[in-house]
């Protein structure tokens, strides 16, 4: 009697586990989609930094880790690379991590660059990052596209 007691509880408090779990992916994913706007589009590195964990830690060996290390990339970015403008195509949650399937280009005539991003949030900050990055070639062996 007590497991059957037991298990029916368990059994009412899933639907609750899981939509908590949801509503966190979702603000997660929101969280890195606004962060992404400011730092790479806007190039508002103020802005930016409110998202982000004290202790953000950077994974692309050619980035420098840190707060610090963001704002020096978007300083970077403001003045050689104005145009630089990425579109998210895809975005992904599960748990604490968010992934963006981004394409990259800087300037309109550019042919891009595809990108996978990888967020990892905690408590609605994100703390780590890290990046796949693969040029758009002009022509495929197939007609599927990269997004």
């Amino acid at each position: 009697m007590r497991t059957k007691l037991l298990l029916s509880l368990l059994l009412l408090a899933l639907p609750f586990t899981s939509h908590a779990k949801t509503e966190s992916q979702q603000t997660n994913k929101q969280t890195v989609i606004e962060f992404y706007q400011q730092a790479i589009n806007k190039k508002d590195a103020e802005a930016a930094v409110k998202y982000l964990g004290p202790d953000y830690v950077q994974h692309n060996p050619l980035a420098q880790d840190g707060i610090e290390g963001l704002k020096n990339y978007i300083a970077y970015l403001k003045k050689e690379l104005p145009q630089k403008h990425n579109e998210i195509k895809k975005v992904f949650a599960d748990g604490d991590y968010v992934i963006l399937h981004v394409k990259s280009t800087q300037s309109p005539d550019d042919t891009g660059l595809a990108i996978i991003d990888i967020f990892k949030l905690k408590d609605g900050k994100i703390i780590e990052h890290w990046d796949v990055i693969q040029p758009i070639p002009a022509t495929s062996a197939n007609n599927n596209g990269m997004f």
